[in-house]
């Protein structure tokens, strides 16, 4: 049997690619020119049982076309596509042009169902990107050495019902908060870039006091802290920084991750991985709920290595 994959970008259609091998199935990849690194065509020139085949995001016609060619009839999406593409250069085929023009709106869930549907048309199913990698969904409860302190699980609380009106709407599937307070949510720009907008927005705070403290005089560096004071320069860490100008409300961030009210697991599935967490310490962050039985853990072990190796504890959090 052959199994279609449409490859976006990450590690996921990697991941798929070697798990459907090791069942035995022959793959047809579809690797999207915008978003599939280009390391797809190693593992196919290794691997007799791999073929791919390279189109634009607007060539709709082209990969019916190739499934077709191949004797596709199951096909599994897996890989970020970047939802800002809508508002790219790329010109849609008269398939896709037509599916766009018909939306209601043109979110994620209506553009992938919309394609699924036509895929189903031309009898190609779109299963599910979990099925063949199960075992990497995070399960409930803690995951790492370290579980959530008292303020991280107030955080991890208050995020839930913020994270799953959001995902309700298809806006995104992330907010990060501080003292049960919400500081960033996830658009279009995807989870580390929130992760990293937040991590900005509380610098930027200790930027604000630096000023308010010896205001016309700029600080010279920030983290292991020199700053220049009518008295000369002195040197601080950030903690003790804290004591000097402390804040009334706790400050370190806690990133809640969370799958849709009714996720359609063919795609879009939420995932985190290494890069995940090594964002989440240049932010600040230092605790990451994710949705158990409905979020997969790429690399898990080297995932919750480096996680611990950061002082961040990650928490399997149970639908509400």
């Amino acid at each position: 049997m052959k199994l279609g994959l449409i490859a976006g970008n990450g590690r996921f259609p990697f991941l798929l690619l070697d798990a459907a091998r090791a069942q035995g199935l022959a793959v047809t990849v579809a690797a999207i020119r915008e978003e599939t690194d280009v390391e797809i065509e190693q593992r196919a020139a290794a691997d007799a049982g791999i073929s791919v085949h390279w189109l634009s995001l607007g060539e709709l016609s082209r990969l019916i076309a190739i499934f077709h060619k191949e004797g596709v009839t199951r096909a599994v999406m897996a890989g970020q596509v970047k939802h800002k593409q809508i508002f790219s250069s790329i010109r849609p085929d008269w398939r896709l042009a037509k599916l766009l023009l018909n939306l209601r709106t043109r979110n994620t869930d209506m553009l992938l169902g919309a394609v699924a549907k036509v895929l189903s048309d031309e009898g190609i199913e779109l299963i599910s990107s979990t099925a063949f990698l199960e075992p990497l969904l995070a399960r409930e409860g803690v995951l790492t050495e370290r579980a959530p302190d008292e303020e991280e699980r107030k955080n991890i609380e208050y995020g839930l019902g913020v994270a799953q009106a959001v995902a309700a709407f298809d806006i995104g599937q992330t907010v990060v908060v501080a003292a049960q307070a919400c500081v960033a949510v996830e658009a279009m720009e995807g989870t580390d870039a929130a992760i990293e907008r937040a991590g900005a927005l509380m610098r930027s705070l200790d930027r604000d006091e630096g000023e308010a403290d010896f205001p016309g005089l700029k600080s010279e560096t920030w983290g292991t802290r020199t700053e220049t004071s009518p008295q000369g320069p002195r040197t601080w860490g950030t903690q003790d920084r804290g004591a000097d100008t402390a804040s009334t409300l706790a400050r370190k961030l806690t990133v809640v991750k969370v799958a849709k009210p009714n996720q359609d697991m063919r795609f879009d599935v939420p995932v985190i991985g290494v890069r995940t967490v090594e964002t989440m310490a240049r932010a600040g962050a230092t605790c990451l709920s994710v949705e158990a039985g409905r979020t997969l853990l790429f690399d898990r072990d080297a995932l919750l290595e480096r996680a611990g190796a950061l002082g961040i504890a990650i928490f399997g959090s149970a639908r509400g």
